[in-house]
């Protein structure tokens, strides 16, 4: 009897097993994945941005260790104290609140455990008979499939909390302003107790509601001695006072950009929540001194790992007079002339110039000849100056030496792509915005001045690399920031120090101001102008973008006390850096007596070299720089081969400087006189200047009474070969030798004219037209 007992048993717990098989394949656990919510987060975890699902549910996707283990011991102790020793089902729960609610005549119990919660979840059911035990089975299948940690894990993120909020990573964020881990004891015991009645105890509608089923969690959790008495009552002390509801809208347009960059859920990024912030609002007050329809974008990036701090992409997201959903810091536009301090390190790098090279701020004869930003021409200038005042023919003196399409190919192999017009070659025009390229890359490119050397792309999300190219060597790379500072003389260098370096620019037409800048810590980079191209008066970098640049640098200088001690960027001069005199015209080291150093220079100096003045190639070829004549015993200019003749040298400055140079610095005047018993051969075209002649500098010329144009009478002598004459910069005619230059004057003002040659002398006067009193 026993034995047939037995067997019928085992049989009928086979059949039981065997059914539950066949259950379980026909009716499937529907565990279909909830579609989270994909938040894009900062660098400490603050919610940017949410992504709500096709519901329009945010949940915010949390593993059992991002939340406070406080929150964890309050829920088992209320809700399933025996959660990891059950199978699913708690008999005895089961037991006691049929008894109480037989008694009661009501319901005031329930039996669920943790898992029949999630199972209800998962598959809601109405509360019958039916439903219960549907909810049962279910129960029974989370328990075969998944692990404990799964389940409460799975409820962690569906708990409903009361409108669209589901799972306690969304509902912490949205009452307290905290991430679920940093949950306290009474905050604990409160999101533990909203999802009994979801609306009904929603804390920021009905706090009074919320605060006694957080005090009767509580009063369970004290009744189990989980917590302390003394722990429990500064819990209920603690009145429910919530902010308003937090909606992260942070960067919403990086963090649109951020779908497309990243597949995970949580996006993780460098972004500094309250720096963005602070950007963001800074940006919206803008607005008020700003051209109608203009828009902003400002870019934060630290440079000493290339995280980005802070994204803002247009001035208002929701300004849709401004293009305010146009991003801005990864648009393509003209960069003006921000390039031109990757041409003066490659520049130093190549061994072309040192800090304080002659260049030549002239008028090009050439098919391209573009003119200063201010129109006006300066003639000899230092490599620091230039840059740092950004004039143009100087920058493209230095690209036409180093070459347009070597310049791109080495921007391209560190990382940094121009966009070139379509089926086009590089030209000289780059180094003046000929090229497109974004903020992104601009800010991207400039880490090379503040990394040494290296250009390191941008590293948005906290698991990007840190990547670097080689671009210039270290020594360059600080010698170039040095001349973007401004603090070029050796001199007043200070060690370890080094104030805010930056470039501006502005492209073709006013349509784009840029402003770059490096400080001790971070690289800035604004753009202001339309999203739509179009042009805005009076916009330039100097005077549209470096203001906000001040004003982010300021702010960024002010988030610590002492900031440069907390920030030090070590301003280490490279080993391959020194100091050295040098003269011009040469460029090169001369002793201080020696008559050829016209002028003294202190310059930083790379790999110890002094490269000479770079001149033309026609000047090049006929006589690299120098004029080598002979005197006699009484310092007369003789023939070679002249009795006790000596030699000498004379170094010349670039013929295209002649008109900028001092009467006392010409050839003519610096030559020894010639001998009249044994003179030289004719030195021609040395001594033959050009000169502007009928005019002179600071004449005042006045306009006709009656209306009629003024046409003064304007001519020039020396020099060789056809005459290009500019007026402010601008070409206005070509012609011959002896021949005047038949030009109209309309207008009163201040005028700059220039004359040149064939063999690039040239003249300079200045003179006023005004009205008639």
């Amino acid at each position: 009897m026993v034995k047939k007992t037995l067997t019928i048993c085992i049989i009928a717990f086979a059949g039981v097993i065997l059914a539950f098989f066949i259950l379980d394949k026909i009716f499937p656990l529907p565990l279909i994945e909830a579609k989270m919510s994909r938040i894009v987060v900062a660098s400490d975890d603050t919610p940017l941005w949410r992504f709500a699902d096709e519901e329009g549910i945010w949940r915010y996707p949390v593993s059992i260790e991002d939340v406070s283990p406080l929150y964890i011991e309050a829920l088992l102790t209320y809700e399933d104290r025996w959660f990891y020793q059950h199978l699913g089902i708690n008999p005895l729960s089961m037991l006691r609140a049929f008894f109480q609610n037989i008694f009661e005549g009501k319901v005031v119990s329930g039996a669920s455990t943790l898992s029949m919660q999630t199972a209800r979840i998962i598959e809601p059911h109405k509360r019958t008979l039916s439903g219960k035990i549907r909810q049962i089975w279910r129960t029974m299948q989370l328990e075969w499939h998944l692990s404990k940690d799964e389940i409460l894990t799975l409820y962690l993120n569906r708990a409903p909390f009361g409108g669209t909020i589901e799972g306690i990573g969304a509902a912490s964020w949205t009452y307290l302003g905290k991430t679920p881990l940093e949950l306290n004891h009474a905050e604990a015991a409160l999101m533990v107790a909203l999802p009994q009645s979801p609306s009904r105890l929603r804390p920021d509608r009905y706090p009074a509601k919320a605060q006694n089923a957080r005090d009767k969690v509580l009063e369970r959790i004290k009744k189990f001695g989980v917590w302390d008495d003394t722990t429990i009552k500064e819990a209920k002390e603690e009145d429910i006072y919530l902010p308003p509801r937090f909606v992260p809208q942070l960067s919403p347009i990086f963090a649109r950009r951020s779908l497309g960059m990243s597949d995970e859920r949580i996006i993780k990024t460098n972004i500094d929540a309250s720096m963005q912030q602070n950007l963001e609002e800074m940006a919206r007050n803008a607005k008020a001194v700003m051209h109608a329809s203009t828009s902003l974008a400002m870019l934060v990036v630290d440079h000493t790992d290339m995280s980005v701090k802070a994204y803002v992409g247009s001035v208002d997201f929701n300004d849709g007079e401004r293009f305010g959903h146009v991003d801005m810091v990864n648009a393509i536009r003209s960069p003006g002339s921000t390039l031109k301090p990757f041409i003066y390190a490659l520049a130093i790098n190549e061994g072309l110039i040192h800090s304080e090279s002659l260049l030549q701020d002239v008028p090009r004869l050439s098919s391209y000849s573009p003119e200063n930003f201010n129109t006006a021409f300066s003639g000899a200038v230092s490599a620091s100056e230039a840059l740092s005042r950004s004039l143009n023919l100087p920058a493209v003196q230095l690209i036409e030496a180093y070459g347009a399409k070597k310049f791109t190919a080495k921007l391209a192999n560190s990382g940094i792509n121009l966009k070139l017009p379509l089926h086009s070659e590089p030209t000289l025009a780059i180094i003046l915005g000929g090229a497109g390229i974004n903020l992104e890359g601009l800010v991207s490119g400039y880490s090379a001045f503040a990394r040494g050397g290296q250009i390191s792309p941008l590293r948005y999300f906290k698991d990007d690399p840190l990547i670097s190219y080689p671009f210039v060597d270290a020594g360059a790379a600080w010698i170039t920031r040095r001349m973007l500072s401004g603090e070029s003389n050796p001199d007043f260098y200070r060690h370890g120090f080094l104030s805010l370096a930056y470039k501006t620019g502005t492209s073709y037409g006013l349509r784009d101001a840029w402003a770059v800048g490096i400080s001790s810590k971070y690289i800035i980079g604004v753009w202001v102008g339309r999203p739509d191209n179009t042009p805005v008066p009076d916009q330039f970098g100097a005077h549209t973008a470096v203001p906000f640049l001040y004003q982010v640098n300021n702010y960024l200088l002010s988030r610590a006390q002492n900031s440069f001690l907390l920030n030090a960027y070590l301003d280490e001069k490279p080993p391959a850096v020194s100091v050295q005199n040098i003269c011009w015209p040469s460029g090169q080291s001369l002793k201080a007596k020696d008559p050829n150093c016209r002028v003294i220079k202190k310059a930083w100096i790379h790999n110890a070299l002094t490269p000479p003045t770079l001149l033309s190639s026609t000047q090049e070829a006929m006589n690299g720089g120098w004029f080598t004549y002979y005197v006699n015993d009484k310092n007369e200019r003789v023939a070679y081969d002249c009795k006790n003749a000596v030699q000498k040298k004379l170094a010349l400055w670039p013929v295209a400087l002649g008109s900028w140079l001092p009467k006392s610095e010409r050839v003519s005047e610096r030559l020894p006189k010639k001998s009249r018993t044994c003179p030289p051969l004719d030195d021609g075209e040395l001594t033959r200047a050009l000169l502007i002649k009928d005019v002179k500098t600071d004449t005042v010329f006045t306009l006709p009474k009656s209306g009629d144009e003024l046409i003064p009478k304007i001519s020039s002598q020396g020099g060789r070969g056809k005459r290009w004459w500019f007026l402010n910069g601008e070409l206005i005619a070509v012609n011959g030798e002896n021949e005047f230059l038949n030009y109209k004057f309309v207008e009163n003002g201040h005028y700059q004219l220039v004359v040149m040659d064939e063999s690039a002398q040239g003249d300079k006067v200045e003179f006023i037209v005004e009205n008639i009193r």
